[in-house]
Formats: structure tokens, sequence, C-alpha cells
């Protein structure tokens, strides 16, 4: 079965690139020039994966994104950026994006973030019922909830698969390429740091109410989740 894409963009000729692109491919496209006519498209159509540009009229990408992810949809998002700055890379996967690219980037690299998101689709929605807990930590798999000393901690559709990755394996440690691997499915590249984004961010909501710190950096090899390093 094709997947459908949408792109949302008010970039003519970034619409007019992926849509040949993402054909050419396989899949179906759909277009919208900006946020509004966006999510008007995603509630007749319910794409399989949406290519969202954050600097938008009317409507922009961060909104747009939020709006989504409030009214719990789980569609993968990929966002994307002519800011090469950390705090809008930041803010759209905090507003609930799965991966991001900065313009201007090669057709083949979006294609395999493209790839990947929706390789990830199905095991996120075929995630066993149960609970894992780690010292004060506790994740429920199924209602994709997270409670630290009892505390709710509101976490993005990627911030929950990484801690869930972490819980786990909890005193293992995680190379860099593993984690890509299984959270985004691709190979690390050496060149983005949207791992070490994502650490930063998990690492600020998990220990925001005093918290010890539990994901540690092991130079030269990895993550751990461990709370006694």
């Amino acid at each position: 079965m094709r997947s459908t894409i949408l792109i949302i963009d008010d970039d003519e000729k970034i619409i007019s690139m992926l849509r040949r692109g993402l054909a050419f491919e396989g899949y179906d496209v759909v277009t919208a020039s900006n946020g509004a006519e966006g999510l008007k498209a995603i509630l007749s159509g319910d794409p399989d994966l949406v290519v969202l540009d954050i600097m938008m009229p009317q409507v922009d990408g961060f909104e747009v994104c939020r709006r989504l992810r409030e009214a719990g949809s789980r569609m993968p998002i990929l966002m994307l950026t002519a800011k090469d700055e950390i705090e809008h890379r930041v803010k759209g996967l905090d507003m609930g994006a799965d991966d991001y690219l900065v313009k201007p980037f090669a057709l083949e690299e979006l294609l395999a973030r493209v790839r990947a998101l929706l390789r990830r689709k199905p095991e996120q929605n075929g995630m066993e019922d149960q609970r894992l807990m780690y010292e004060d930590v506790v994740l429920d798999v199924d209602s994709r909830e997270v409670l630290r000393s009892g505390k709710r901690v509101e976490l993005t559709a990627k911030e929950f698969e990484l801690l869930h990755l972490f819980m786990q394996n909890p005193k293992r440690v995680l190379s860099r390429d593993l984690i890509m691997d299984k959270i985004w499915g691709y190979d690390y590249s050496g060149e983005s740091n949207v791992l070490e984004v994502y650490i930063a961010m998990l690492r600020q909501k998990t220990e925001e109410h005093g918290g010890k710190r539990l994901i540690q950096t092991i130079r030269g090899a990895g993550y751990i989740l461990r709370g006694d390093l």
C-alpha cells in the first residue's frame, strides 16, 4: 500500500522539488502552501507523514505541530527549517516533531528520513502493554505516561521512545549508532547533533523537579541509564 506524504511549505520551489522526488519514489503526495491549509488537508486526508516547514504565513509550523500533538495525533512529522539555530530545532522537537532538516538539504537525505519515520510507525503502534521502572521513574508503554517521584513528565513522542530505549536497557552503555538506528532508523552520520538535542531535552524534563541525573554520558562510548555515576 502506497504511503501518502503531506508537504506543508510556502516555498513553491521546495514543494515542486519534493513532489517530484517523493512521487518518483512511489509515494502519493499532497501539498499545502500554509499551516491553515495543511491542517485542513490532515483532517480530510489522514496522511501517513507530514513534511512541515516552520516559517509560514497564517499558521506557522510550530503551531501546526502543537495542534496535532494536543489532539493526540502520533503522525510522524519531519520539520524543515532555514534557521540553523539550536533554539529553533529545540522548539520544533519540543512541540512534538520527530525529526528535522535544515535548509538547504539534499533530497536523498530527506528521502532517507522519510523512510526511517515510516518504518518506525508500525513499531510504535505495536508496543506491548507494560510498565517499566528504574529508581523513581515509571514508564507506562500502553498509556505513554511517564512519572518521576509520582509527578508526571510531559514528553514528546521521540523523547518517549528514547527514554523507553534506555529503560529497556538499564546500566547498559548504548552507542550513538545503536540509538540512532533504534530511534531514527538510519545510521548516525556524525554530522547531525539531533541525538544531543534530544538527550539535553530529556534530561531537562526528567530533572525538572530536582531529580538526580540518570542519563549519563560515557565519553567516546555513548550514553547509559544509571544513577550512581
